[in-house]
């Protein structure tokens, strides 16, 4: 898909005090091991991966996540999605939000080459308590990834985009790519189509906290 804006930001848009409040939040709760989608035969609970899987998975991709789905943080972040939805012309149907992911990079960690949409809808028609999820038959339209921490606390962790995303970024060979610097100051959020490929290069020192987002809507007709 041919696109005029590959992604949308809005520098310092979040308060200290609300990146605070994120922060502190997701700090009180109990990290995990982030995992890849698909990797590891649906065992979400990193306990019960062996040594060869944890492996495997920590080539592409090693941060610290804590899940959250709290009607604030939506509230706070969803009109930036509307807005950049509509500005930067994508204009997609979405109409779901998936668990916001608080995610913690340390010195050495990172997440390689990797788009957020998957190959096919998401098929889960029914709860275990009957209810249906809002996320059923849809597909990731647009991600979003907010700073949390000034700047100055992190080195390296920079947000890359490859915007020839029709190809692995890891299969080609004078890739060129371009730095998202504009992430870089506290409360920024980018919006960017799910199909787009994107990393996060590793922190060579301090911490990068931020905050991710995946938005739903019925398949691209």
């Amino acid at each position: 898909m041919n696109l005029k804006n590959y992604y949308y930001y809005f520098q310092s848009a979040l308060s200290p005090k609300l990146c605070d409040d994120i922060l502190n939040y997701g700090k009180k709760h109990q990290a995990e091991m982030a995992i890849i989608g698909g990797a590891t035969n649906g065992i979400q609970n990193k306990d019960k991966l062996n040594k060869k899987e944890i492996k495997n998975i920590q080539k592409k991709r090693k941060s610290d996540i804590v899940w959250m789905n709290d009607t604030w943080i939506y509230k706070e972040i969803h009109p930036y999605i509307h807005d950049a939805n509509r500005l930067a012309g994508w204009n997609f149907d979405w109409d779901w939000s998936e668990s916001c992911q608080f995610t913690k990079y340390g010195i050495g960690q990172y997440y390689g080459w990797h788009c957020d949409s998957w190959q096919e809808p998401y098929q889960r028609p029914q709860n275990t308590d009957g209810t249906f999820p809002g996320e059923h038959g849809k597909i990731r339209k647009l991600s979003v990834t907010i700073s949390l921490c000034e700047p100055s606390e992190y080195v390296g962790g920079n947000l890359e985009f490859d915007f020839r995303n029709s190809v692995d970024p890891e299969s080609k060979k004078n890739k060129t790519t371009k730095e998202c610097v504009e992430i870089r100051p506290r409360g920024s959020i980018i919006v960017f189509p799910s199909f787009v490929w994107h990393r996060v290069t590793p922190v060579t020192k301090g911490t990068r906290y931020s905050l991710v987002v995946w938005n739903l809507g019925y398949p691209f007709k």
